[in-house]
């Protein structure tokens, strides 16, 4: 349970709406995280048309790295997109993040660094994020086996991880096998119109407020008409089936929980293989914190048996 303190310093912090600069710069300071996990990475590109959209590639090991091609085929791989409500955050703010995910699945990390809104508004990000996985898919001078790659993404990463495997069915290019969805951003309604409970209870004073997350489908969208399309909120789409496996974690005292578990329960009806797991006590970004918390112990559990479950 949270307590009586800590729930005020969460009132105080649940600040509404999204100043887009000073959202960027409050994001900018986990660049200067003291903890920074040091492993082996690589920095390169892939291309949504003429754009270079830059790639970040994490190493579990330095054995890993200095593998020939034919030898790293056997590798698994995490394809991951980042959160931070398709505005803000990086593949620099989230080094510690994909470096721990490297070293504690024992799976090489592709970290893309998509455009952000209100820049580049849906569905530049989507389109980018996309371009990269029919890059590791489809090239084959890239030796890598499409079996053993898995899509993954937290909060409005999770919405882009989540899109890109019903475009990839959609359009036929590529399938993935697998996909992790961490506190997913799936819905398209953050007002008192919203039919999860949990937009209701949990959306004021955890963090992260229903009124933000309107304010960043706002940033994101194009037109409010993106807000039908699945692509922008995969729970629009009524045929959920052949869909990769899927685990979703979600967090309890997070205004998204009711839905990353009901798009849960809908692909599972769908005929998909599907585990969700809430994650007592937890609040919307707990993933970004330290490994000495066991909020992100209890996720790398769940991710390593799913992984271990569901590779080929």
């Amino acid at each position: 349970m949270i307590s009586k303190t800590m729930r005020a310093i969460l009132h105080a912090l649940s600040y509404g709406n999204v100043e887009v600069e000073a959202a960027r710069r409050l994001a900018d300071l986990k660049k200067l995280d003291a903890m920074r996990i040091f492993v082996k990475k690589l920095d390169t590109k892939v291309y949504n048309g003429e754009y270079e959209v830059p790639v970040r590639v994490y190493f579990p090991s330095e054995d890993v790295m200095t593998m020939d091609t034919a030898e790293r085929r056997s590798c698994p791989i995490l394809l991951f997109f980042h959160g931070g409500g398709w505005v803000t955050d990086s593949v620099e703010n989230y080094d510690r993040v994909c470096s721990r995910m490297a070293q504690d699945t024992e799976h090489i990390v592709v970290s893309v660094e998509y455009r952000l809104a209100p820049e580049y508004r849906f569905p530049t990000g989507l389109e980018d994020c996309y371009a990269a996985a029919r890059e590791l898919y489809t090239d084959h001078d890239l030796n890598i086996d499409p079996d053993k790659i898995t899509i993954m993404g937290d909060s409005a990463g999770g919405n882009l991880a989540a899109a890109v495997c019903l475009m990839a069915r959609d359009r036929g290019e590529f399938m993935p096998k697998r996909q992790i969805l961490i506190y997913p951003a799936l819905g398209n309604c953050y007002t008192e119109q919203s039919p999860y409970e949990s937009v209701h209870r949990n959306g004021t004073d955890y963090l992260l407020t229903s009124e933000r997350m309107e304010n960043y489908l706002k940033l994101y969208e194009s037109s409010p008409q993106d807000r039908e399309n699945p692509y922008f909120s995969p729970l629009m789409e009524k045929d959920l089936s052949d869909m990769p496996d899927t685990l979703i974690l979600t967090a309890e005292f997070d205004p998204l929980r009711d839905e990353g578990e009901e798009y849960g329960n809908r692909l599972e009806q769908a005929g998909n293989y599907v585990e969700v797991h809430r994650i007592s006590n937890a609040l919307h970004g707990y993933f970004a914190l330290g490994i000495r918390f066991f909020h992100v112990q209890e996720s790398f559990r769940h991710m390593n048996e799913f992984l271990k479950k569901r590779e080929v």
